[in-house]
């Protein structure tokens, strides 16, 4: 539980009254832009970072408030930083076994992490002698093995490839689903967090945009800002009444959420590209499209100049062509302008 945490880094305030309630045994991915805090916080949760305000709080206990600061080595949390953080002169045996100095049987412990982690075979070779996959296996690994009350992990993935960076990522999910364990991923990826997390938290300048399920984030974002950051999509100027708002796609049905404050007025929609589909016509013309194999991903610029991007399952048009544009979902997310 985080309960107004503020850290101040280099005289700059970098984390700013942040609160977060993470259920016991739940997976929260802390989404944001490089430089908006995340790490900073996920530090102060370690108790590597002294928080300059706030309380956090472990289960029932006080990790640091303004009277309290409990050490990092006392406060039950497993870490796995971007690089994996293996020490390069201990063997991988060596590396899951640092954790273990006061456990009561630390050898069996060793050959059970490494047998979940599938590495049994690598545990007297050193670090620098195997892949980078690999290395985060026993990084997740020595931090599981103490059996920490919450585990933290610090962009772990994105050192990796991407076809390796996907196998990881659902291997480092199914070790965290069987522990149970309270858990923490940062990430800058939506896709990563989308994949990861039960819950996710959006961050930006060192504030929580918004928490909640990917599904909530993704249909009902809270601003413009975080419905951009979280998916693709049009913004669009235009009014809103009853319901509707206009735009150049024609009226489109606002969203239920729709607060009541929208009564009528100048109003700003995120449309999705999975919301809109491409027909022959006059109105634009298809100026680059990517083919990805399930799907097709086209820029088209309006003739007034609006840029769109649309999602279609089949490949239908080229670059040049020209094309209609229109809605084919069943609302969009609303907000009044500022």
């Amino acid at each position: 539980m985080l309960d107004g945490v503020s850290v101040t880094l280099g005289g700059g305030p970098v984390v700013h009254n942040t609160t977060l309630d993470i259920a016991a045994g739940q997976v929260l991915a802390l989404l944001g832009p490089s430089g908006c805090g995340k790490t900073t916080l996920l530090r102060a949760i370690a108790g590597l970072q002294p928080p300059s305000g706030g309380t956090i709080t472990i289960g029932t206990q006080v990790m640091s408030d303004t009277t309290t600061f409990v050490p990092p080595e006392r406060r039950h949390v497993g870490m796995v930083f971007q690089d994996g953080g293996l020490f390069p002169h201990l063997t991988v045996e060596q590396n899951v076994r640092f954790g273990l100095r006061h456990h009561a049987d630390p050898e069996r412990r060793v050959v059970e992490m490494l047998d979940l982690v599938s590495m049994r075979e690598f545990s007297r070779r050193l670090p620098g002698t195997l892949s980078g996959g690999q290395r985060q296996r026993i990084a997740v690994a020595r931090a599981l093995a103490p059996e920490p009350s919450v585990l933290l992990l610090d962009e772990p993935f994105s050192a990796l490839d991407a076809g390796l960076r996907v196998q990881i990522r659902r291997e480092v999910k199914r070790l965290i689903a069987a522990f149970g364990i309270t858990t923490i991923v940062v990430t800058h990826d939506q896709e990563e967090a989308f994949a990861m997390g039960e819950q996710i938290a959006v961050m930006s300048n060192g504030t929580i945009e918004q928490v909640g399920t990917p599904a909530s984030l993704y249909e009902t974002p809270a601003t413009p800002w975080v419905a951009q950051f979280v998916g693709d999509g049009v913004r669009i100027a235009g009014n809103y009444v009853d319901g509707f708002v206009s735009t150049p796609f024609g009226r489109l049905p606002a969203h239920p959420a729709v607060d009541s404050v929208l009564a009528g007025g100048a109003v700003t929609a995120i449309v999705r590209p999975e919301q809109l589909a491409l027909h022959t016509g006059t109105s634009g013309e298809v100026v680059d499209l990517e083919y990805y194999g399930h799907d097709v991903r086209y820029d088209v610029v309006l003739d007034d100049g609006l840029a769109v991007t649309v999602r279609a399952l089949r490949p239908q048009f080229t670059t040049g062509d020209r094309v209609d544009v229109a809605f084919s979902g069943t609302s969009v997310p609303v907000w009044p302008n500022s």
